[in-house]
């Protein structure tokens, strides 16, 4: 029998959960895109998008996904025959610079393979290799293996090798979930979409860049009309901010997820996300205790708080996404890049969605279905992962101590 009836949990690591004060905002008829209320919500998106980047740069407004913001930050600061490293933690950072190459921009990629952050001993060794790059490529958070690096450390390593790379940093998974410092790390040009931990569904993006990044850009040789983003973030005509028609009822959505931003404050939505990851990796720790199980990244200090790549043995990932979905109503992240999907390894991992607007109840409802679910397909695994969730919750939030145990799997 199945008990998924009512109302399903989306888990994967974007789009997120959408709060019902977000779909209400969206709830209305097309406004006037000419003159009236829209323009000045549209202004008042551009302050708020900054502080969540705790930047003091500007944003750049697109319609389009994640990978349209890849190419409008490439487009303006790189053309045929520039040279990018790309420093690879997972596929994403892969596809950015698949693009770039499509663009005719020479690519090198350092390797950190699918269970490692940036390690700057690596990228140390690259710019002694050749310094004439145009920008370094990084991912704050890599959708698909889940890892986090360090973007601060890469730029201690190029004012230390006297790099003039522009510092480049993908914070589509990351932003509104883990911490990220534009200004304060040294980034010069950060990309992003909406459909994460800003929490409004997927169809816009963004752009942010520093002064520098905006010089390279007046030293382009070109930049396509819709790409360029100096229109946008100094528009003298409203349709400017989008080069046409305004995405206007994401903007209206986006608008009500910046609110429940700033009235919960940004320290305190870190906090929450980092408290509910560390919820997940001590039940993922449980279950491997007596099981194959296993969290993709060792090191709780890599690891992203907005999503968590876990391993099974092959088909189990699989059986157990199919079993939540159509017993439970839940539905788990597939082991996106992790393996070709052809291969049978490809069905030996899965990913768990934490981003945005989730609380205790939902993670704990989570971790609830799949250790039934490990339970029905007949995985071996360690008892007590709810108990182990629940323990780091309530240590949260009274102030208890947790065991040495919970502490070693979660920092």
């Amino acid at each position: 029998m199945s008990l998924r009836h009512g109302r399903s949990y989306l888990a994967i690591p974007g789009p997120s959960v959408m709060p019902d004060a977000v779909l209400q905002a969206m709830h209305r008829p097309s406004p006037n895109i000419y003159a009236g209320d829209l323009i000045d919500l549209t202004d008042s998106l551009i302050p708020d998008l900054l502080h969540v980047a705790q930047s003091t740069g500007k944003v750049a407004i697109y319609v389009g996904n994640g990978h349209a913001a890849w190419e409008a930050a490439l487009a303006n600061i790189v053309q045929e025959g520039d040279r990018v490293l790309l420093l690879a933690t997972g596929r994403f950072g892969h596809l950015w610079a698949d693009m770039a190459e499509r663009l005719g921009v020479d690519v090198d990629r350092v390797e950190y393979g699918k269970r490692s952050p940036i390690e700057v001993d690596q990228f140390r060794d690259a710019l002694k290799n050749r310094n004439d790059y145009k920008a370094i490529l990084t991912v704050h958070v890599d959708t698909a293996t889940s890892a986090k690096s360090d973007i601060s450390a890469v730029r201690a390593v190029m004012d230390e090798m006297g790099s003039d790379a522009l510092l480049c940093a993908d914070c589509i998974a990351s932003l509104g979930c883990d911490e990220f410092r534009f200004d304060d790390w040294g980034v010069d040009v950060m990309v992003s979409a909406c459909q994460k931990g800003l929490m409004t569904p997927a169809g816009i993006s963004f752009v942010y860049f520093n002064d520098k990044a905006a010089k390279v850009r007046e030293g382009q040789r070109r930049v396509s009309a819709y790409w360029d983003w100096q229109p946008r973030v100094d528009p003298q005509m409203y349709y400017q901010y989008f080069c046409g028609t305004a995405p206007t009822h994401h903007l209206y959505g986006l608008r009500a997820a910046l609110d429940m931003i700033k009235n919960e404050g940004l320290p305190s939505v870190f906090d929450r996300h980092a408290v509910l990851a560390r919820a997940i990796w001590a039940a993922a720790q449980v279950w491997g205790q007596e099981g194959p199980l296993e969290l993709n990244i060792a090191k709780a200090e890599h690891r992203s708080h907005a999503v968590t790549g876990l391993r099974l043995t092959p088909p189990d990932a699989t059986t157990l996404r199919n079993w939540t979905e159509e017993n439970a109503g839940l539905i788990l992240g597939i082991g996106l890049g992790m393996a070709e999907p052809d291969d049978p390894a490809w069905h030996g991992f899965f990913r768990m969605g934490h981003m945005g607007h989730v609380n205790p109840s939902m993670i704990l409802g989570l971790l609830g279905t799949v250790d039934a679910g490990l339970k029905a397909i007949g995985v071996p695994h360690g008892e007590g992962a709810v108990s182990a969730a629940t323990h780091v919750i309530a240590a949260a939030t009274t102030g208890a101590p947790l065991d040495d145990q919970i502490k070693s799997c979660c920092g």
